[in-house]
């Protein structure tokens, strides 16, 4: 990377929002992304707030950032999802709450149904082929 300078209240503030989506903070985050932040903000690894959320089991900061626009398909630098990662967690209502708001299944790598497969989740393995 070049002699790139980041302005520390911007970095101090990233890390303030990228928090509340791990924490499941859903008000002050949805008052950030409101004000401007942008809804599919990134950190270093390419998380975005969905996906910190969604992995967290957050389902009502899921559905707060789906509603502000967040992609709900936005792999992160690894190739995992949003949904793949509620699948791990075992988190039904953000999985759910992802694929109401169109998440792909098959999506990722590995993919969110590859992910139920591999831990036998015959539910989220039924809603994906509902999903379909």
């Amino acid at each position: 990377m070049d002699d790139v300078e980041f302005d520390p209240e911007a970095v101090e503030l990233a890390g303030r929002v990228f928090d509340l989506a791990r924490q499941g903070d859903t008000e002050p985050l949805a008052a950030y992304v409101d004000a401007g932040v942008p809804v599919d903000l990134t950190n270093d690894k390419g998380d975005t707030l969905l996906m910190l959320a969604a992995y967290h089991g957050h389902a009502g900061t899921v559905r707060a950032l789906l509603a502000r626009g967040a992609d709900p398909g936005r792999a992160n630098d690894r190739g995992q999802t949003p949904l793949a990662g509620a699948v791990f967690k075992k988190e039904p209502d953000v999985v759910r709450a992802l694929l109401d708001a169109g998440a792909d299944p098959t999506a990722g790598r590995p993919s969110a149904e590859e992910t139920a497969r591999m831990f036998d989740n015959e539910e989220f393995l039924g809603w994906f082929s509902a999903h379909r």
